[in-house]
């Protein structure tokens, strides 16, 4: 049985437990998500998402085994063990290839599945619900399902090539408003009511019957909802969980079925606790993390020019603006107003769109000067204390280094601590 199996069949028997799911691709990221877990003595579940990582690199440049490799270097730098990493893919299906014909989109779906198992994702979520440029809008449960199982046959067939296909779980469903952050401000959100979360459960496991697959259904683990949490440019919807109670009801009546909640980031505290005791038990964060990742190297930029001359600095903030301006294709549809208005959203949204930007070699430059700069000088700790007062309680009660990475890797860890402790995983 692999962990993530085990994980569910220990929340279904009654164990007030989940995990979370890092989704990112920035290595500062990935470092302080391996190093909570370490701490932890954790699981700890990555996944890449479709428009991230795919056979043909995805925004990043990466195909399913280059981010393998990518994350298995930096546990190894950090004697992290392996048997304790899993890797995820996250909307796995024809998102990339909407704007083509169905046919066309699905075989890039097919190829896709097949290069992220064969790279050794243990955790596929299914997710066909997109129409492409031929289907009708929106598409029926029935057709989203056959083609879910479509994917899953490959998926299997690579996997017993490589004599690992019971490993392997799947999460089916996906969200409302588009991953990755609502475009529009939000005041309220539609939760997934029990009868459209049954009739996802249902087409799903008939469609797996008709393909002949019906062997793989115990290791469809996840059901994704929508529990009424979400995030825009600069709001959250907390969860409410007397709304979801009816919903939350629902996994009650399959033996190994948890839901999966996308968009959790920036939720409190209260809200992890209470979505895991609810059966939301596989939480997804991503913009969170990048997003405190931003905040802790705006406060090093304030940090730089109060104690570097303008001349020496590493001008990451201005770096930044400049290169969102000349190359907006990840943020002008999602920004709008005036322009002060998405200048703002730009550098400050929820929606963090500046995580797009981060590989680019001008701003990864930049970001290595900040921190040879204040390596150099040392951080004067009145300044820690004004910009990153959390971190400065840290450093003075000998926990933390007063290293600009370090300091960093300690605001990421923050967030990923709120997920820990509602999941148990720091219990173990």
């Amino acid at each position: 049985m692999g962990p993530l199996l085990d994980l569910v069949k220990r929340h279904k028997a009654g164990e007030n437990n989940g995990i979370y799911s890092v989704c990112s691709a920035h290595p500062l990221v990935i470092e302080a998500a391996l190093a909570q877990a370490l701490s932890d003595n954790s699981l700890l579940l990555i996944e890449a998402t479709s428009n991230q990582v795919d056979q043909f690199g995805g925004y990043t440049g990466m195909t399913p085994g280059d981010f393998r490799h990518f994350v298995l270097n930096i546990a190894k730098s950090l004697d992290f063990p392996i048997d304790k990493l899993i890797l995820g893919g996250d909307h796995l299906g024809p998102n990339r290839w909407q704007h083509l014909p169905a046919n066309e989109a699905m075989k890039n779906a097919d190829d896709l599945i097949a290069a992220y198992v064969a790279a050794g994702f243990k955790k596929i979520h299914l997710d066909c619900s997109m129409s492409c440029a031929d289907d009708p809008v929106p598409l029926t449960d029935k057709v989203v399902a056959e083609r879910a199982a479509r994917l899953v046959l490959i998926a299997e067939k690579i996997a017993l090539e490589m004599l690992d296909a019971k490993d392997i779980v799947y999460i089916i469903g996906t969200e409302v408003p588009t991953p990755g952050g609502a475009t529009e401000e939000l005041n309220e959100l539609e939760i997934t009511s029990p009868e459209a979360a049954h009739n996802t459960i249902k087409c799903h496991k008939e469609a797996f019957e008709r393909a002949n697959i019906s062997d793989c259904w115990e290791r469809v683990i996840g059901l994704v909802v929508q529990p009424g949490v979400e995030f825009d440019h600069t709001g959250v919807i907390d969860y409410q969980p007397e709304k979801a109670i009816a919903l939350s009801h629902v996994v009650k009546n399959y033996p190994n079925l948890v839901f999966e909640a996308h968009s959790t980031d920036y939720q409190t505290d209260l809200a992890y606790h209470a979505l895991v005791r609810d059966h939301f038990a596989i939480l997804k964060v991503g913009p969170a993390l990048t997003f405190a990742m931003r905040e802790a190297l705006f406060d090093l930029c304030s940090i730089e020019e109060t104690i570097t001359p303008k001349a020496y600095c590493s001008l990451l903030m201005e770096k930044i603006e400049k290169q969102m301006c000349e190359s907006p294709e990840y943020w002008q549809k999602y920004y709008h107003g005036n322009e002060q208005q998405q200048r703002f959203a730009r550098s400050y949204s929820f929606s963090d769109r500046i995580r797009y930007y981060w590989p680019d070699k001008t701003i990864h430059n930049a970001q290595e000067k900040l921190f040879s700069n204040l390596s150099r000088s040392n951080i004067p700790l009145p300044l820690l204390s004004q910009y990153m007062p959390e971190q400065f309680h840290a450093v003075r009660e000998n926990k933390l280094a007063p290293e600009p990475k370090a300091l960093v890797l300690d605001k990421i860890r923050k967030v990923l601590q709120s997920y820990a402790k509602a999941c148990k995983l720091n219990q173990y």
